[in-house]
């Protein structure tokens, strides 16, 4: 039994993407994720493609109209995680995509080092 094919969107995504450097995906959850330099900075997940976003980046995501990435769990709690959708016109071309990406890797940069000072990296929370 072979792999299916990558999904369109993940193609498209790679695309935009590749003016950052080396890319890699990983299936994960149903979806894909996307790391630059071992720095996990974005997901395709539902045809959507969302890009890491903390305290420091959201209400930039929040203003230009993107939606938090969010599900609901088997118990029916709701769970969301720190990633934004990508705006429509972001996803033109990877010349636009870029202010957005790289906010996602600075992002990604802060949390890691976070993480590596001991500290909790933000940007997941569960609600009832």
């Amino acid at each position: 039994m072979g792999r299916s094919p990558r999904p369109e969107i993940v193609d498209h995504a790679l695309e935009l993407f590749a003016p950052l450097g080396s890319i890699r995906t990983q299936r994960m959850f149903g979806g894909h994720g996307f790391y630059c330099d071992g720095l996990f900075f974005a997901l395709v997940a539902w045809d959507t493609v969302y890009l890491k976003a903390d305290e420091q980046s959201q209400a930039d995501f929040q203003r230009a109209g993107s939606r938090i990435f969010s599900t609901t769990r088997a118990d029916g709690r709701s769970f969301s995680m720190g990633y934004w959708s990508a705006l429509e016109e972001a996803l033109e071309s990877p010349q636009m995509m870029m202010p957005w990406a790289r906010m996602a890797i600075a992002c990604a940069l802060r949390q890691r080092g976070a993480s590596a000072k001991g500290g909790r990296s933000r940007g997941r929370s569960s609600t009832p």
